[in-house]
């Protein structure tokens, strides 16, 4: 049986014992698609790194002269000295 309240915990989430029963009942279904789509013969099928046409564009290194610090602050937002000021990130 699949602890799903194991894995809502490593994605960081919190679910409620009512979720819990829910997503406990889809996790058969869920893994029968992954079964289904484990069948699938993809022998001469290429690997595909984008599903798109992209292109990589690469632009040339090339040497810069930095703006001065004041320069560099004029647009900031929001700053605290010659800092730019940001929302605290908590991890």
């Amino acid at each position: 049986m699949i602890d799903v309240k194991k894995i809502a915990q490593l994605a960081r989430l919190s679910i409620t014992t009512e979720e819990e029963k829910l997503y406990q009942d889809q996790m058969p279904s869920i893994f029968k698609h992954f079964e289904d789509i484990a069948e699938i013969d993809t022998t001469n099928v290429e690997p595909l790194v984008t599903p798109t046409d992209m292109k990589l564009v690469y632009r040339h290194d090339k040497k810069e002269v930095l703006q001065s610090a004041e320069e560099a602050m004029a647009n900031a937002p929001e700053k605290s000295g010659n800092l730019f000021k940001v929302p605290p990130v908590v991890g």
